[in-house]
């Protein structure tokens, strides 16, 4: 073994690392794994570059990713390019905001514990429900997690109602969840874009954990939300996934009595991120806040009569018994829901409010644009927030790939040549017209 600069374990450590385990190879590290399951022969890794050669190879590689300097963004399900403040880089560049992450001794750590009760109260404030927790990884996280709780807490649970309108992504990763635990996935159909929910009353019985849908759902469409709640209320669990941004102006799902609400705060100031870090929020009504994972802090007087804050809650198997566990949530994302209060708290209500009139305003501006076109047709109604499907009469990629040329996302190419488009607050009126130009290139 060749001496590295970088790891201070040459061969003569090695080697008495291995006497010291009683094993004369590293191989034997690996002996209760079975051989046909150990990768047979040498990986393929090319030969080491030196560092200059590492850098440049590195920056060449990093050239093929799209950024949004270059190019305008359309895209959307699940992920949006909205407005970023610039303070939001400020405060979270601070030291003591850019490390923290899980208060392990939580009375000590006073500030972060503040942040997280600050972002629970704002997450409250902007669903309607009465506890948040200290937030989850991301949307599918949290709304899988959502799921599990509605069956732990369903004594004869056998089956789940979920829309066939939310994010295919998002079922994905509850469908994982629930592989093993013996519970059927029923799927509600779409009709013109919403879920009809027309079944759902003859399937809801005691063995039924919970009924899933998403507001606005993955086509754009918003759903009807008070049904929902009507329907479930003291039959099974009610779970709604929004997004956070369309609370500006839509009812707060707690006024509709839904149980649990969760969604992903990337929308709120967290940028689009390569893909990720995102932030899960979770809310709940108040007779389940014992059942929520990960963790909930709370506001209370110490000895001297002084305000402080505690950790209320933290139902992970680190903290208690594990049998008695909610989950396995491990990490609050405490910086991306730092991110999310700072958004909230800039912005305010009538912040939140322009962003949502304005996205609304010019999704609608393109989509009437495209449909006076006679390129598209509607398929999934016209009622949407920011986000809308349109089918395009000839090759969906063709177009996508002209727009791309541009400069331009165009859209996620469903099925159908469907393709669904996103318009934020940040999308000029010159930019919605270069889209609308490159379409009439087809016509």
């Amino acid at each position: 073994m060749t001496s590295h600069r970088y790891i201070p374990n040459g061969e003569q450590v090695t080697q008495e690392m291995l006497e010291e385990l009683g094993i004369s190879s590293i191989d034997e590290l690996f002996a209760d794994i079975p051989k046909n399951l150990r990768f047979q022969g040498n990986l393929p890794i090319e030969d080491a570059l030196s560092e200059t050669d590492m850098l440049r190879h590195a920056t060449e590689l990093g050239k093929k990713n799209q950024n949004l300097d270059d190019n305008i963004c359309f895209l959307g399900g699940g992920v949006y390019d909205h407005f970023r403040p610039l303070i939001i880089d400020h405060i979270i560049g601070r030291s003591e905001f850019y490390t923290s992450y899980t208060p392990y001794q939580p009375e000590i750590a006073q500030g972060t514990l503040q942040m997280i009760f600050e972002y629970q109260s704002l997450i409250c404030q902007l669903t309607g429900m009465d506890t948040s927790n200290a937030s989850m990884y991301d949307v599918s996280n949290a709304a899988a997690e959502a799921v599990l709780l509605a069956i732990n807490n369903t004594r004869k649970a056998k089956r789940v109602l979920i829309s066939e309108a939310i994010n295919p992504e998002y079922f994905e990763v509850i469908k994982t969840y629930l592989h093993f635990r013996g519970i059927e996935v029923i799927t509600l159909p779409v009709v013109d874009g919403k879920t009809d929910l027309s079944r759902a009353n003859d399937l809801i019985s005691p063995e039924t954990a919970c009924l899933v849908m998403q507001n606005p759902n993955y086509y754009g469409t918003l759903e009807d939300v008070k049904q929902l709640g009507s329907m479930t209320e003291g039959k099974t669990f009610s779970v709604l996934i929004t997004d956070p941004i369309s609370l500006g102006v839509l009812e707060k799902p707690g006024n509709y009595g839904i149980d649990i609400v969760v969604g992903d705060g990337q929308s709120l100031g967290n940028g689009m991120n390569l893909g990720g870090p995102y932030l899960g929020y979770m809310a709940v009504s108040r007779k389940h806040i014992r059942r929520i994972p990960g963790r909930v802090a709370g506001l209370t007087r110490d000895s001297r009569n002084n305000r402080a804050f505690v950790l209320t809650l933290q139902a992970r198997e680190q903290h208690i018994r594990r049998y008695k566990a909610t989950s396995n949530i491990c990490s609050n994302q405490s910086l991306n829901s730092l991110v999310a209060s700072i958004y909230l708290n800039v912005m305010g209500p009538q912040g939140l409010q322009e962003v949502c009139r304005q996205a609304y305003a010019k999704a609608t501006y393109l989509r009437n644009g495209l449909l006076e076109t006679g390129l598209f047709n509607e398929t999934r109604g016209n009622t949407y927030f920011k986000e809308f499907t349109l089918q395009y009469r000839g090759d969906a990629k063709e177009l996508l790939d002209a727009l791309k040329q541009e400069n331009i996302l165009g859209g996620i190419e469903l099925d159908n040549n469907e393709i669904l488009i996103a318009v934020t607050e940040k999308r000029t009126k010159e930019e919605l017209d270069k889209y609308l130009e490159v379409v009439r290139r087809f016509q």
